[in-house]
């Protein structure tokens, strides 16, 4: 039988038939739960501390701001050294910081400061992390279930986010914030013990980058010079910029507009429910398509705009599932495409070039959607975000058009 036809017969969790895709996928799901936990009380805390939108886009940016900064340069270490030992050392690190900042809260000495410290070695953790772990990913599957595995991945990352959320809502009541940061600490060990439980004999690991010469402009140019991926990437940087700040918009939208700021962690959680959806939904693609990219930007436009009109916090459980399948359903599409597109040694390098777009883009719209919503209104800083996406995705329907790319 070919590839295509076992991939055809795996269905929509084809590439979990591998061992270490499902001992990897596992450690992350139970890991992103606990990071998912620290994220939401790490909201609730900062808005306890000061009931300022802008103070949580400036957490954001400092979370995120490493990435813009050094993302492609952490492409580049992915694809020269192993990618497994590099996500040890920096899953241990994320444990170390959570910890620490945990016993900061339990203990009472925390304040903005330490928070906004914290957030930013966290970042600059993060920004090394991101491209070796989610390369790693490409190592754990043959080459023609790479956009499958990718899929998966997503779809963990964002499922994770149903019960982090929920039970952050359920649990800082009862054990505060702090100790919530502390449970992530530990969970830690599950992604752990999923990395170094990988059998090399089993892994698709393609030679590393030579040392020397200047990797971050060649994956640049790469980009820039793709006739299709180029486009893809501005759509894909101009959309995470301005409607993935619902770490900004929704704990003020719960407490204003909704009647009770621990809403946030429900809606957060229905939201990703949706994720799921999207992302499965792309799982189950045999080829993904720029349609399907635009599609989902579209969906997560109309899904911005409403809920940030929703009057009731039940209307707004409604809107969080488009919501959370349209971003998931463009993410988890346009990382397939990038992955199947680019050679396997610059792989590290695109997966760092789209968390700069989505991740790094934070400490930009960030700040704006927190001003929007502290200075014009806290609806707009949701809407504003869904009247940009819905103008991202016109351009991606009209370049499809004109460029007929889904003939190729």
């Amino acid at each position: 039988m070919t590839e295509v036809g076992d991939a055809k017969r795996g269905g929509m969790f084809r590439s979990l038939s591998n061992r270490n895709a499902r001992l990897f996928f596992a450690g992350l799901l139970f890991s992103n739960i606990g990071s998912w936990l620290q994220l939401t009380a790490t909201s609730i805390l900062l808005y306890r501390l000061t009931g300022s939108s802008v103070d949580l886009g400036v957490n954001a940016a400092l979370q995120f701001l490493p990435t813009l900064i050094l993302g492609a340069w952490a492409g580049a270490i992915s694809d020269r050294f192993d990618r497994r030992r590099t996500t040890v050392i920096t899953q241990s690190l994320m444990a170390m910081q959570a910890i620490v900042l945990g016993v900061c809260d339990v203990t009472g000495i925390i304040n903005v400061r330490m928070v906004f410290v914290l957030t930013g070695l966290l970042g600059l953790i993060s920004a090394i992390d991101n491209p070796s772990r989610r390369g790693l990913v490409t190592e754990l599957v043959p080459a023609h279930e790479i956009g499958n595995a990718m899929s998966l991945n997503t779809a963990v990352m964002t499922g994770s986010r149903i019960f982090g959320p929920a039970l952050a809502a359920m649990l800082v009541g009862p054990l505060g914030t702090g100790w919530l940061f502390i449970i992530n600490g530990i969970s830690y060990a599950f992604m752990l013990y999923g990395i170094t439980g990988l059998r090399k004999s089993e892994m698709f690991t393609p030679e590393p980058r030579p040392a020397g010469g200047t990797p971050v402009r060649d994956g640049i140019r790469f980009v820039r010079t793709h006739q299709r991926l180029f486009p893809l990437f501005v759509v894909f940087t101009v959309v995470s910029t301005f409607a993935f700040n619902y770490g900004v918009s929704l704990p003020k939208l719960a407490d204003l507009k909704w009647g009770n700021a621990e809403y946030y962690g429900w809606i957060l959680a229905m939201t990703s429910v949706g994720s799921l959806i999207g992302a499965l939904s792309t799982a189950r693609l045999q080829l993904t398509t720029y349609t399907w990219v635009a599609s989902a930007a579209l969906i997560l436009g109309v899904a911005n705009i409403g809920m940030a009109i929703a009057p009731n916090v039940w209307v707004a459980f409604v809107w969080a599932v488009p919501l959370g399948a349209g971003g998931a359903a463009m993410i988890a599409g346009a990382n397939s495409i990038i992955t199947q597109e680019a050679p396997p040694d610059m792989r590290g390098r695109m997966l760092a070039l789209t968390a700069v777009a989505f991740l790094g883009s934070t400490p930009i719209g960030g700040p704006i959607t927190g001003w929007v919503a502290d200075y014009v209104s806290v609806s707009w800083s949701l809407a504003y975000g869904g009247m940009i996406t819905l103008l991202s995705a016109a351009f991606m329907f009209a370049w499809i058009w004109v460029k007929d790319i889904e003939r190729d």
